[in-house]
């Protein structure tokens, strides 16, 4: 599971950094596997800004799940910091501990200019992330990543742009999502599945496919969970900004433009909701076109309880109970 900490209009950041670390409580009570928090500066909606801090608040208040980012992104940090980070967390939490890395950098100019890195600093992103992975293996003369170095973080590569050919290069897994459709996800697998280069991280290619999903007893109670933030990016496309979740009800009543109301479908439909039969449905179906090892899921819906719920259903759906 991905969490990223949303904001809900009815609370705050802090409450929102509170139900993230309560939440993978319960996600690992359920037999999940991973539980992964992420990074966005600048953000209303968003609290998850530090995702090592959070990840450490996380780890501390489970016992079994495996703990990540998805994930930090490079650009806006120096590889050493990153490594001693992730050496710090797998040190106190031995064998819990993934790295999740992205590309992406600050959403804004003022954003950017805060963390002193433009966007020029994601063309660099494959020697960054050579780096940090030499910092774990000691490469660097004269300089160690204590408490990093010779400890086994596993690496996974977000894919955004050629970020698919830089995981099959270096020989890591790679996280994608079908944001350009079916048809992309499963060139760019293709290409990595063809261009991987085994590496010390990873023998084989690894595919997660990352998707929001939603379930309910009913189609529109499970795609109405996933309105909330599908508005807010919507929003956030024609304003700039990523407010607060809003309840469903008051975001389908309020003012929206015949083009907004377009985008909100749009982004609905790119998502995977419904019941139980028709999510195993849609899900098989993205599985096999992605040939994916591992689905990272995500709803950020206003109601927390509703939102368990679904991931309860999910889990009772993958039978995650035999896997735990």
């Amino acid at each position: 599971m991905l969490d990223r900490s949303p904001v809900r209009r009815d609370g705050g950041t802090a409450r929102a950094l509170r139900d993230t670390v309560a939440f993978a409580a319960g996600i690992e009570r359920l037999g999940y596997h991973r539980f992964w928090v992420s990074e966005h500066h600048g953000v209303p909606g968003v609290a998850g800004s530090a995702p090592t801090v959070l990840a450490a608040a996380v780890a501390g208040a489970t016992s079994r799940i495996r703990v990540g980012t998805g994930g930090v992104m490079l650009p806006n940090h120096r590889p050493l910091v990153v490594a001693e980070q992730f050496g710090v967390l797998e040190a106190l939490h031995p064998g819990r501990i993934d790295m999740g890395l992205g590309r992406s950098v600050g959403f804004t100019a003022g954003v950017r200019e805060a963390l002193g890195h433009g966007k020029e600093a994601a063309d660099d992103f494959g020697a960054q992330v050579r780096a940090l992975l030499g910092f774990f293996a000691g490469a660097h003369r004269g300089v160690h990543a204590y408490p990093a170095e010779g400890l086994r973080v596993p690496p996974f590569l977000l894919a955004t742009g050629s970020g698919a050919d830089l995981a099959a290069e270096l020989g890591l897994p790679l996280v994608i999502a079908p944001v350009r459709g079916e048809r992309a996800l499963t060139e760019a697998v293709t290409r990595y599945r063809d261009g991987f280069r085994p590496s010390e991280w990873a023998r084989e290619p690894y595919v997660v496919v990352s998707t929001a999903i939603a379930l309910a007893d009913s189609a529109a109670d499970a795609r109405r969970l996933l309105v909330s933030e599908a508005w807010a990016t919507v929003y956030s496309r024609s304003h700039g900004v990523f407010p607060p979740l809003e309840p469903p009800g008051d975001i389908l009543a309020g003012p929206m433009t015949g083009h907004e109301r377009s985008r909100l479908e749009e982004t609905l439909d790119g998502q995977i909701s419904g019941t139980p039969a028709e999510v195993a449905d849609r899900l098989g179906t993205l599985v096999a076109a992605a040939g994916a090892d591992e689905v990272l899921a995500t709803t950020a819906a206003y109601d927390q309880s509703a939102r368990f719920e679904s991931f309860a259903a999910l889990a009772e759906l993958a039978d995650l109970r035999t896997l735990a």
